[in-house]
């Protein structure tokens, strides 16, 4: 097969610095290779509105989640004081006044369910926002880029760094780096083990090595994917391993928001001396800031690509190139394909926020919202169930009557003990008695947030006359907590002796 030359000329110098070695690679990437190699990106620092959204949303979403575990919330004595917990010994999950039992996890799907549609509502409206402001990857590589600007400088000087030879100037600029990002991998990893453990505890014990084991290997993993992820990854994390830029497609339609490039204003684009007419030519004067700024390395110029995270840094690098060109700012901004497409035409730009699909998700996030939120308020602060006796399903006594064993679970879901009454109904006449007590009275004293089984029988009256399976129901309660659990009293009338 002849050997392919690329006997085009070389592009100005672009976002990106590649080595000897890297073209040599790429040469070879039209021989077969299934990815093309990566190209570092060295994305510059803007500033404007939307980066400064970007640096307010950086703050408040790392704060949640390095203070959350660090909040205490009043609990009686033996419980735990962490206002956000995942308590996986004591099977239990804590959010401030919300106390969540394993059986509970239909609420948790409620939630999960929620976010879903959240993002696929928000999504249909103003495009990727939680990737451009919210994901963690955007976050964390967010601060990691800070930290490579504090130790090697913007763009260009990174630039500069990473072509230079080897000296002391650059191995303690890398070093830095690099230490840094492990220590804020570690952070990241350390503050995730919080929320499964009391975290002043955790905290001591870690150091020790008296830490759970579970503890240690968390930290660890967690640690290594942040420092891979956000410090040597970044861009290739969204492109390749994220499903979501492969389903956003079918969340978008031509009037959902979207970073846009004003073709019809900004074309034929070209370079602009000062003093020159801008007649016959569009306002893009062909700076490529827009390109520089981008952390996905991409030309937003090029169209709606699958890369772009709708971060707006690109809005913000262009606006800022307008304003000194004295030319009206907007010429990539947040838009719609339809209202481009209207305005480019001469006509009013049209945006439609209420179409079908957009209340479709808010409908069903409305319908699941409301779901959830009454399955959380309607809760019992008491739990019942009942398991028969199989061996034997029934006992019949000397005197004519037949009892049936149960057996109950009662669960008290609140934080201070409760004895609970225990009654039967459904069959008349029957008896109630546990196994040792006195007296017909059934009642029993249940710790406080916890699950503890009771032992019963029901007996009939002698020659009861009954159907051989009669629908019957316990009834526990305690002051207001009250629970119950339907049964079925089988008397053996269809085997009689």
């Amino acid at each position: 097969m002849p050997t392919l030359i690329d006997n085009r000329p070389p592009e100005p110098e672009t976002r990106t610095a590649v080595s000897a070695a890297a073209r040599a690679r790429g040469k070879g990437d039209a021989k077969g290779g299934l990815y093309k190699p990566r190209e570092q990106i060295y994305p510059k620092l803007v500033h404007g509105k939307w980066r400064n959204v970007k640096w307010a949303l950086l703050i408040i979403t790392l704060g949640i989640y390095y203070i959350t575990p660090w909040i205490r919330w009043h609990r009686p004595d033996g419980f735990p004081q962490q206002a956000a917990l995942v308590d996986f010994t004591g099977r239990r999950f804590y959010f401030f006044d919300i106390q969540l039992w394993p059986q509970e996890v239909y609420i948790f799907t409620g939630l999960l369910v929620m976010s879903a549609l959240a993002l696929f509502l928000v999504t249909a409206l103003f495009g990727r926002l939680w990737c451009g402001y919210a994901c963690p990857q955007t976050v964390w590589t967010d601060l990691y880029i800070v930290v490579e600007r504090l130790f090697e400088g913007d763009r260009n000087a990174r630039m500069r760094l990473d072509a230079a030879p080897l000296s002391f100037d650059k191995v303690w600029r890398k070093t830095g780096k690099h230490l840094t990002w492990l220590a804020i991998a570690f952070g990241t990893g350390g503050a995730w083990i919080f929320y499964f453990h009391d975290a002043p505890t955790l905290l001591r014990t870690f150091w020790t090595g008296d830490a759970p084991v579970t503890a240690y290997v968390s930290c660890g993993l967690l640690t290594c994917t942040t420092y891979i992820f956000a410090g040597w990854m970044r861009e290739q994390v969204c492109t390749y391993m994220c499903p979501w830029p492969r389903i956003q497609g079918a969340m978008l339609d031509h009037h959902s928001l979207q970073v846009t490039y004003l073709g019809y204003r900004g074309e034929p684009r070209g370079p602009h001396k000062k003093g020159q007419s801008w007649e016959g030519r569009g306002d893009c004067v062909d700076c490529r800031q827009c390109v520089v700024v981008c952390p996905m390395g991409i030309d937003i110029r090029d169209g709606a690509q699958l890369e772009c995270i709708n971060c707006g840094l690109c809005v913000d690098a262009c606006d800022d190139i307008m304003t000194k060109m004295g030319r009206p700012t907007g010429l990539i901004a947040y838009d719609s394909e339809a209202a481009v497409s209207h305005r480019g035409s001469g006509c009013k730009p049209r945006y439609k926020p209420v179409r079908s699909r957009t209340i479709y998700y808010a409908l069903a996030l409305g319908i699941v919202g409301g779901l959830t939120l009454w399955s959380l308020i309607a809760r019992p602060d008491a739990d019942l169930h009942v398991i028969r006796d199989r061996n034997p399903v029934f006992v019949r006594m000397h005197d004519g009557a037949v009892r049936d064993g149960y057996t109950l679970k009662i669960g008290n879901r609140t934080f201070v003990e409760q004895r609970f009454d225990v009654a039967f109904e459904g069959v008349p006449g029957a008896r109630l008695s546990h196994p040792g007590a006195q007296g017909e009275h059934v009642s029993i004293v249940v710790p406080a947030d916890q699950v503890v089984p009771l032992r019963v029988f029901v007996t009939t009256p002698p020659n009861a006359e009954l159907d051989a399976s009669v629908p019957a129901r316990f009834i526990i309660r305690s002051g207001d907590v009250q629970a119950e659990a339907k049964t079925v009293f089988l008397s053996g009338a269809a085997n009689p002796q």
